[in-house]
């Protein structure tokens, strides 16, 4: 995944993480009977630089068949985003052929962590470590992850929360280490990839906003075609 967002900085796009969720504790059933596999060809379309599959069950109806299928259809990069706790499931992430795995810092001890990259490492799969304050960020700035990411959303209440892209902006400066730092959540059009990637953001995940788009493919050419440098 980091690799594909650093080419797609050198074609001049925007890098974009194309979010397949199933639904949503806020805005409900997101495939909204649409077949999860059209859907994802249609992403594919665009320059993406990668996507992303929920298989979170209980909150937002996704699968590791659904994971499965993704990694199946498509030649892009995968992100596996759930709640992961145990190198178990960082082993069947990869054993599915996802390239990296989210870790959530907010959910997890800092031992927890530092497993879990570990684990991320021995696999084989890159690490996407999330943070959604400073001192989350302060965590983990030792650790030898791959992707940094900042939830403009608070994902312990499930993300219900109204946000915008200001935590990236808050955040981002904070940084540090030079790896490719991700923008997620609560972008709902171009001028929010503006204002994230001014602040400092490489790239950013998209996930509500493209599956309630009346024209998928258009909506990611227009947050990808805000283009690289901001």
């Amino acid at each position: 995944m980091a690799a594909s967002i650093r080419e797609r900085q050198k074609q001049g796009h925007f890098p974009v993480i194309s979010e397949l969720k199933p639904r949503s504790p806020k805005e409900g059933d997101l495939f909204r009977g649409r077949d999860p596999l059209t859907l994802v060809s249609e992403m594919g379309t665009c320059p993406v630089a990668g996507i992303s599959v929920v298989t979170e069950p209980l909150h937002f109806g996704g699968s590791m068949d659904l994971l499965r299928d993704v990694i199946s259809h498509v030649s892009l990069p995968v992100l596996h985003k759930d709640f992961v706790t145990d190198p178990e499931q960082v082993k069947e992430s990869a054993k599915a052929g996802a390239s990296a795995i989210l870790i959530i810092t907010s959910m997890l001890d800092d031992a927890q962590i530092e497993l879990l990259v570990a684990a991320s490492r021995r696999h084989g799969i890159e690490s996407l470590v999330e943070v959604h304050t400073a001192s989350e960020m302060e965590r983990v700035a030792d650790l030898d992850y791959d992707l940094l990411g900042i939830n403009n959303r608070d994902i312990t209440v499930l993300e219900v929360d109204d946000m915008d892209v200001s935590w990236t902006e808050t955040l981002a400066p904070l940084k540090g280490v030079d790896r490719p730092l991700i923008s997620e959540s609560s972008i709902s059009g171009p001028e929010d990839i503006v204002r994230a990637g001014r602040a400092g953001a490489d790239a950013a995940l998209v996930g509500t906003a493209v599956l309630r788009a009346p024209d998928i493919s258009q909506f990611l050419n227009q947050l990808i075609g805000v283009g690289w440098p901001v």
